[in-house]
């Protein structure tokens, strides 16, 4: 069977390869790393330029199963030229599944550190960016996007195109109108804290940010939470007498301090590195507000002055406190 497979892609005829692929996908793993060794990658990525659709998923399908599990097979398809292929069929398809399996595809590449260099150029970075912010892509092909940005921007030199390209306005709206729980909202915000601790400016000068971020702390899950507080830690270390302001304005108290008390190791020492950087507000007004950074400013005193001498008065005071601004 393994050199039926191998004969009928290297044939050159159309219906054999695309049998030949999808018989590939079925042979075990072991077979197909042994048959990735007989220049049978060419064939399928000349496979992939074809305006059928059928031969385009079927191709992709089997590069797929070729490539998972194999940092060798990722390198080689790579230096084969898959990724200019890729880049068209995200630009010209329009067929949901061929779509979902090319972003799949790229994460799958984009895993292997030895392609991250290759695979970074300005326009799949611009092209990524874009496709995240349709509607009518899916959820999971958003989050095959996100995470394949994610890995390219391990590498400190290609975060400056993500930035330029527009990820962090981007990000910010799949994270305001998605589901804050989600997988999707998870991705979108931890790639965001990596853009802020290397340009906290990019995200902080963005209208509304402040407020996605607020909102994802408050209806988040435990590591879309830790990720919106580091992201507020950042913009606040950065320039905490500016940005202090808009991000109490906000009304990031009640979820902040919830965090505090009920997040994750890393989001707890990080909402509590934050609010003190917040808690002194001395001179800062708030129209139709000052009540409630009144009522910010004295439990936080008594949290200084009685949270270590009485058990449990720090979880007690807290609780106080968001009940006070919730009301």
């Amino acid at each position: 069977m393994e050199e039926i497979v191998v004969e009928s892609l290297l044939s050159g005829n159309r219906e054999s390869q695309i049998e030949a692929a999808i018989e590939l996908t079925n042979l075990s793993r072991k077979q197909r790393q042994k048959l990735a060794e007989r220049e049978i990658i060419s064939p399928l990525l000349s496979m992939l330029q074809s305006q059928d659709c059928i031969t385009t998923e079927v191709a992709l399908s089997a590069l797929l199963s070729l490539a998972f599990g194999s940092e060798r097979n990722k390198v080689r398809i790579v230096k084969s030229g898959a990724v200019p292929t890729l880049l068209e069929i995200l630009q010209s398809e329009t067929k949901m599944v061929v779509l979902e399996l090319a972003m799949a595809f790229l994460l799958i590449l984009s895993s292997c550190n030895k392609n991250k260099v290759k695979m970074a150029s300005t326009r799949l970075v611009q092209l990524l960016v874009g496709l995240i912010g349709l509607d009518r892509l899916t959820i999971q092909a958003k989050v095959d996007g996100i995470a394949t940005l994610q890995n390219l921007s391990t590498l400190h030199q290609i975060v400056p195109l993500v930035i330029a390209s527009g990820a962090p306005y981007a990000l910010l709206q799949v994270i305001n109108f998605c589901d804050k729980s989600s997988e999707l909202a998870d991705k979108a915000v931890a790639l965001l804290e990596n853009i802020i601790s290397h340009s906290p400016e990019s995200v902080s000068s963005i209208g509304g940010a402040i407020g996605v971020l607020v909102e994802a702390i408050e209806e988040g899950s435990a590591q879309c939470k830790e990720h919106a507080v580091g992201i507020l830690l950042g913009i606040c270390n950065n320039d905490r007498e500016t940005n202090r302001g808009m991000i109490l304005r906000e009304g990031v108290m009640p979820g902040l301090l919830q965090v505090s008390v009920d997040g994750t190791r890393r989001a707890k020492e990080m909402a509590r590195e934050l609010l003190l950087l917040l808690r002194d507000c001395s001179g800062y007004v708030i129209k139709n507000k000052q009540s409630k950074i009144e009522i910010v400013e004295q439990i936080m005193r008594e949290i200084d002055q009685e949270g270590e001498r009485i058990p449990g008065t720090m979880l007690k005071l807290v609780e106080e406190m968001i009940s006070k601004l919730s009301t």
